[in-house]
């Protein structure tokens, strides 16, 4: 009988101690000496991020990219998406880049670049306006984060699906942001087919000559290709801007003169024959309203996330939900 009481006191204390081992490694570790604790990350985006502000920083911090790679004579990196904070700006690249142009730091091996906006304000080159980038258009947020995509980087066309509400509310804040925002300051839009029944879009955005209407994408591509290369100067000319020279030979076309161009069709009017989109120039993009069968399928959430598809991109507040 006493081996049996013994046996329980023990057990029982035994389980103490575990209990109280437990709530210790709980507990958080008090911060070292001399070292601030770190603030915890909020749930929400901040005003800052979601305000007009953001871009002027993103802006910013992509003219700075373009100008220290024009600077060490580097090539410019093949970014895919933006990610801004308060805290940081960091570029997510389609191939890991080791060797970033300082003030850019190296994360997660080479496949991130992340600066301080404080480090944006220094003095260095400035760069010419980020026109390599001009399709980096918000998609949303990520919790605290703005996210932002480039829809050049696109093999060929990026279809939205979903609600017919969030889709268009969407699709409408990517070609407003493009036309009004400063990242896409150069770049041309053409609404093609129904959605340029002047309907689609309301606002000063319309007052903007980089604005088109196409009937057709058969027209809006004849109507692009006729006007290429007017006014732009010839390989060698003086003329031809440092970006130019920069970029020349790559995936991208940034010569004076022909800015990239997004088109912007209802999925019902995109032509399904064989090589009907031959005429979507590299650097472009082409953006479906719809269920189309591309690359890059998003689809809008009824809840106001979006599902990016191949490119992982976690939303939970499409960029149609930031007005």
């Amino acid at each position: 009988m006493i081996w049996y009481v013994l046996a329980v006191v023990l057990g029982l204390a035994l389980i103490g101690a575990v209990a109280a081992l437990i709530v210790t490694e709980r507990r958080p570790r008090p911060p070292k000496p001399g070292r601030r604790p770190r603030p915890p990350k909020p749930v929400a985006a901040s005003a800052a991020v979601v305000g007009r502000e953001a871009l002027d920083v993103v802006n910013a911090g992509l003219r700075r990219l373009t100008g220290e790679c024009l600077r060490s004579g580097r090539s410019l990196p093949d970014l895919y998406a933006v990610v801004y904070s308060e805290e940081r700006l960091a570029l997510l690249l389609a191939g890991a880049e080791e060797a970033a142009p300082a003030p850019w730091s190296v994360e997660a091996d080479g496949e991130r670049w992340t600066i301080s906006p404080d480090n944006l304000h220094r003095p260095g080159p400035e760069g010419e306006p980020a026109l390599p980038y001009a399709l980096t258009v918000t998609v949303g947020l990520d919790g605290p984060d703005r996210v932002l995509v480039d829809l050049s980087r696109a093999a060929g066309p990026v279809s939205v699906t979903g609600p017919d509400k969030e889709v268009r509310s969407l699709v409408r804040a990517i070609v407003t942001e493009a036309l009004a925002g400063p990242v896409g300051a150069l770049a041309e839009v053409t609404l093609v087919g129904s959605l340029a029944d002047g309907r689609f879009l309301s606002g000063d955005e319309l007052r903007t000559s980089r604005l088109h209407d196409a009937a057709s994408l058969e027209e809006a591509f004849a109507t692009v290709a006729a006007s290429a290369g007017t006014g732009a100067p010839e390989p060698g000319s003086p003329d031809v801007t440092q970006i130019f020279r920069l970029i020349e030979g790559s995936s991208r076309i940034a010569v004076q003169g022909e800015a990239p161009h997004l088109f912007v069709v209802d999925a019902s009017q995109l032509p399904r024959r064989e090589g009907a989109l031959a005429g979507l120039r590299r650097g472009d993009a082409l953006l479906v309203v719809g269920e189309a069968p591309t690359g890059w399928r998003w689809r809008a959430g009824a809840d106001g996330s979006l599902d990016t598809g191949p490119l992982g991109l976690e939303i939970n507040r499409h960029a149609g939900r930031l007005a």
